[in-house]
């Protein structure tokens, strides 16, 4: 079956096939939960709109993988929440949300909906903040039979496009997140003088942003990007290994295999 956002999915899980990097708890693909998601949400009114529909396909999808959103994550002197924390019998797996909009309004979805979604223009910021959130993954997904996944819907064309060439450099230079970059290493804010938001990546992630929906006028094209942390990921955490015990068993917001905060490599 062709979705809006020009994948596939045909309502079986072939967990065979499956990149574990890319894999939510071990039973299902990030692809196809975004390929059915866009089936009936493709466009959405807010970040947490978004956090909702997505539990809610996933649960449709792998009924046996539990979802707790906004999970408190402990560490030594602070403690952080993880927007959404996926349990399986294989696996558990940290997901950190990021839906950036430029305006645009129209009708959407299956059942129609209006939307009028707000021009939130600083892009700078919302590469910042991506950024964090793969530093953040960094941090929770530690031990085996772990991964994270961030995750950025958005239908702002500027931040998938390169730079245009003899562009002056601006001071979010480092945090760059378009189409075919490799993000890694230290990242710094307008060269290094605003420490506060320097940014060291353990792993280097190549980035590819991926269709998701399109929609009439100017702004109505959305695109998601999809950065896999921990796991086997080139650098981050060790390998993906077997989780013990059923995600039936999971009780309360933090369930049986929370997610360690260990260090800190990005500020904020």
């Amino acid at each position: 079956m062709k979705v809006e956002g020009g994948r596939y999915f045909n309502g079986t899980v072939n967990t065979a096939s499956m990149d574990p990097m890319r894999s939510i708890a071990g039973r299902v693909s990030l692809d196809d939960v975004m390929a059915e998601l866009s089936r009936s949400r493709p466009v959405f009114h807010s970040e947490a709109d978004l956090q909702h529909s997505f539990a809610r396909v996933l649960w449709e999808l792998a009924p046996d993988v539990r979802s707790r959103l906004e999970v408190p994550q402990r560490g030594p002197g602070r403690t952080e929440y993880l927007d959404l924390q996926c349990l399986g019998p294989e696996g558990s797996t940290a997901i950190e949300f990021k839906y950036f909009t430029r305006g645009w309004t129209g009708e959407a979805g299956t059942p129609v909906e209006e939307y009028a979604l707000k021009a939130h223009g600083a892009t700078d910021l919302a590469r910042l903040h991506f950024a964090r959130d793969i530093a953040r993954l960094e941090r929770f997904c530690r031990r085996p039979g772990q991964n994270g996944l961030a995750l950025m819907v958005s239908n702002e064309a500027a931040l998938w496009a390169p730079p245009g060439t003899g562009r002056r450099r601006t001071r979010d230079h480092d945090f760059r997140i378009h189409h075919g970059r490799e993000l890694g290493g230290t990242l710094l804010w307008a060269e290094g003088t605003y420490e506060p938001n320097t940014c060291t990546l353990r792993g280097t992630y190549p980035l590819s942003w991926e269709g998701y929906s399109e929609q009439g006028g100017a702004g109505g094209e959305f695109r998601y990007l999809a950065v896999s942390v921990g796991g086997a990921a080139g650098g981050v955490g060790g390998a993906a290994g077997g989780v013990g015990g059923a995600a039936g068993g999971v009780g309360g917001a933090e369930g049986q295999r929370g997610f360690g905060v260990t260090g800190s490599g990005c500020g904020g």
